[in-house]
């Protein structure tokens, strides 16, 4: 029989005591409260899907998952929370697609997410929608784009913030469709949602899930959705780019948390977070707010936070957004 060096030993009893450790910390976690991130303000397309799944988090993991809304800086406050928290599975992130956006609008962040965060899972996809108030005299994208040509500048539409989603899918339909419009920031969708209903902006091009109660009491009218394809949610509103050839911003959202988070902790979030998604509760929820869930592994959300990076670059210097 060969016998085990001492040499051998020291690589063999650190790596044993590694991986009970790992086992021990997967059975153990979590201990305490987890408090969830959201980066935007409450009442968003992010707040709302984001408070869905800590919900059910909260089911799965016996202890409680509690959404902090951290606003401004168009998300990257909020995510550059989660990048400096301590990697201990207690601060996690659900974010919007701006997490990949930021990187070609701010000259300097503090953060780089592609490093900085542990991607668990991709929550869902959906689309965009072009909304206006019921006194802008428009039914159609068409008819919105003739109004927007007859009265440059005249027209206020407002988003969630620079460089969000929402912005982006206004300065690509307003590059594609030639037309001239003001832009009005907000911080969040939820405060730009409270000034188109008061009249304050005419249009905005949110998220569906922090639009559909909206469009469903019919305060807001939809007049397209940024996908590609209609959106099975709103059947009857056609695809902006149906009238406006080439056009299509899809916004996701995801769920991550720091970098270098321990493997079995991250195992067992994601081992949850794919078991929230596809409970019929919160599948229901999802649906109803306009949502697609994906429920992906760590590696194709890695992979696809990489390709949305590279995209969202090559449609912000098309677009000529200068970094601030």
């Amino acid at each position: 029989m060969k016998k085990i060096s001492i040499k051998s030993n020291t690589y063999v009893i650190p790596l044993l005591a590694l991986c009970v450790s790992g086992a021990a910390l997967a059975q153990t976690y979590p201990a305490r409260t987890i408090r969830l991130v959201v980066p935007s303000a409450p009442g968003g397309g992010t707040d709302i899907l984001g408070r869905a799944l800590a919900a059910k988090l909260s089911e799965f993991l016996g202890h409680a998952v509690v959404v902090d809304n951290r606003a401004g800086a168009g998300t990257t406050i909020g995510i550059d929370n989660v990048a400096k928290a301590a990697p201990d599975g207690y601060t996690v992130l659900v974010s919007p697609s701006t997490l990949a956006i930021n990187t070609w609008m701010f000259a300097k962040l503090p953060y780089d997410a592609l490093r900085d965060l542990a991607p668990i899972t991709q929550i869902a996809t959906v689309p965009n929608v072009l909304i206006v108030h019921p006194s802008l005299p428009v039914k159609s994208v068409p008819e919105f784009i003739a109004l927007a040509r007859k009265q440059p500048g005249a027209i206020n539409v407002g988003s969630a913030g620079i460089g969000t989603s929402p912005h982006l899918s206004l300065e690509l339909f307003t590059h594609l469709a030639k037309i001239n419009v003001v832009h009005v920031a907000y911080k969040g969708s939820g405060s730009a949602l409270v000034a188109h209903l008061s009249g304050e902006i005419s249009a905005q091009i949110p998220s569906l899930p922090s639009a559909m109660s909206h469009i469903r009491s019919q305060r807001l009218r939809p007049l397209g959705v940024t996908t590609a394809k209609r959106s099975p949610h709103l059947a009857d509103v056609p695809a902006i780019g149906e009238s406006v050839p080439g056009y299509e911003a899809t916004q996701w959202f995801g769920f991550l948390a720091p970098a270098n988070t321990p493997q079995p902790i991250l195992d067992r979030l994601h081992q949850e977070a794919v078991r929230a998604l596809k409970s019929p509760d919160l599948a229901k929820i999802m649906a109803n707010e306009g949502a697609q869930i994906v429920a992906s592994t760590p590696e194709q959300f890695g992979a696809y936070m990489r390709s949305e990076t590279e995209k969202w670059g090559r449609i912000i210097k098309a677009a000529g957004i200068k970094p601030q």
